[in-house]
C-alpha cells in the first residue's frame, strides 16, 4: 500500500493573519490538473473515534444527509451550497451516509499519528472507490499537526490499481477553538471580534461541520492530488480552503460577513438542512465565475 500524501487544510489564521488579507482583495484561481474527480453517487462512511454524544452525532449526520436532500433545495440551504460542486468538471455529486462505526474505546490510543488516521479510515473496508471514509475524532484525542497546521485533512491510498479517498476532522473545543472553530470562538490571532453563537449550541461540533464541509468539497474536486487546486500539490488551496474565512457578504479578515441570526437563540447560520438544522457553511470557489461564492 502506497499512501498519497495528506492534503493539509490550513485554516483561517494560518491563511489570513497576518499575510493573507489579499485573499479577500483578489479572487483565487484554481487550476484543473487533468485528474479524475469524484462524481455521481458517493457514500460517506463514518468512523466515530472517541466519545461523541448521540446529539453530537446527529448534528453531523443531519448535515451530511442535507447535502443532497431534494426537500431542502431552496436557498439558503445546505443542498444549494453543495450544488456548487456540480459546476466543476463531471457534473453533480450526490452524497448518502453509509456505514457508521463507533470506536469509543480508543483502539489506537488518544494520541494519533497521521498514518494511524489512515488505518482507522480503512479498518472496516475500502468500499468500491466511490465511497469516502471519514474519521471523526473527539475533543480528547490529539492528532499530529492538529491545532498547529490543520483542523482536518483528506487524501487517498492506492491498493493495487485502485485508489480510495478518505478524510479526517477533529473536535477542537478543548484544544484550539479559536483556531479550528472560529467564528464560534474568539480568534487566536488578529482582531478580537466577539464570537458568534453556534447554530446547534456546540462550538466544537459546529466547528467540525465547517471543517467537514471544507474537506468533503476538497475530496470531490481534488480527490487524488491532481484535480482542482491552487499552489503546491503538497499544501493546496482547494474549493473551500481557497476561500477561508468567508461566510457571508462583506467578509474581511476577522469578520465572517453578514449571515442570518436566530430570533430566539441568537445563533448565526447561513444554511438550513434536514430536521430543521441550521449550519454555518464557508464560501466555495465557483469555477464558472472564478469567485468565492457564499449563500448570502
Amino acid at each position: 500500500m502506497a499512501p498519497i500524501p495528506f492534503l493539509s487544510l490550513l485554516l483561517l489564521f494560518s491563511l489570513t493573519f497576518p499575510s493573507s488579507s489579499s485573499a479577500f482583495e483578489q479572487q483565487p484561481l484554481l487550476k484543473y490538473h487533468h485528474g479524475p474527480l469524484l462524481k455521481g453517487n458517493i457514500t460517506v462512511n463514518l468512523v466515530w473515534y472517541g466519545k461523541f454524544s448521540s446529539t453530537q452525532r446527529s448534528i453531523i449526520v443531519d448535515f451530511l444527509n442535507s447535502l443532497s436532500n431534494p426537500k431542502t433545495t431552496s436557498p439558503p440551504s445546505v443542498s444549494s451550497w453543495w450544488r456548487m460542486t456540480a459546476k466543476y468538471r463531471g457534473g453533480s455529486s450526490s452524497v448518502v451516509v453509509g456505514k457508521q462505526t463507533l470506536d469509543d474505546k480508543y483502539s489506537l490510543g488518544k494520541a494519533l499519528k497521521t498514518s494511524q488516521l489512515e488505518v482507522l479510515a480503512f479498518k472496516y473496508g475500502y468500499g468500491d472507490g466511490k465511497a469516502v471514509n471519514v474519521v471523526l475524532t473527539s475533543a480528547d484525542v490529539a492528532v499530529d499537526g492538529f491545532c498547529m497546521s490543520r483542523c482536518g485533512t483528506h487524501g487517498s491510498v492506492q491498493v493495487k490499481k485502485s485508489r480510495f479517498p478518505y478524510a479526517w476532522v477533529g473536535n477542537s473545543v478543548s484544544k484550539c477553538p479559536g483556531y479550528c472553530a472560529w467564528p464560534f470562538h474568539q480568534p487566536v490571532y488578529g482582531p478580537q471580534t466577539p464570537p458568534m453563537v453556534a447554530p446547534n449550541g456546540d462550538v466544537g461540533v459546529d466547528g467540525m461541520v465547517i471543517n467537514l464541509a471544507t474537506v468533503l468539497a476538497g475530496t470531490v474536486v481534488n480527490p487524488y492530488n491532481n484535480g482542482y487546486f491552487q499552489g503546491p500539490a503538497e499544501a493546496p488551496l482547494e474549493a473551500v480552503s481557497a476561500c477561508t474565512g468567508i461566510f457571508g457578504k462583506g467578509a474581511f479578515p476577522g469578520y465572517p460577513g453578514k449571515v442570518l441570526m436566530g430570533k430566539t437563540t441568537g445563533a448565526s447560520y447561513n444554511a438550513v438542512g434536514v430536521n430543521g438544522r441550521k449550519y454555518l457553511l464557508p464560501a466555495m470557489w465557483d469555477p464558472q465565475t472564478s469567485t468565492c461564492k457564499t449563500l448570502l
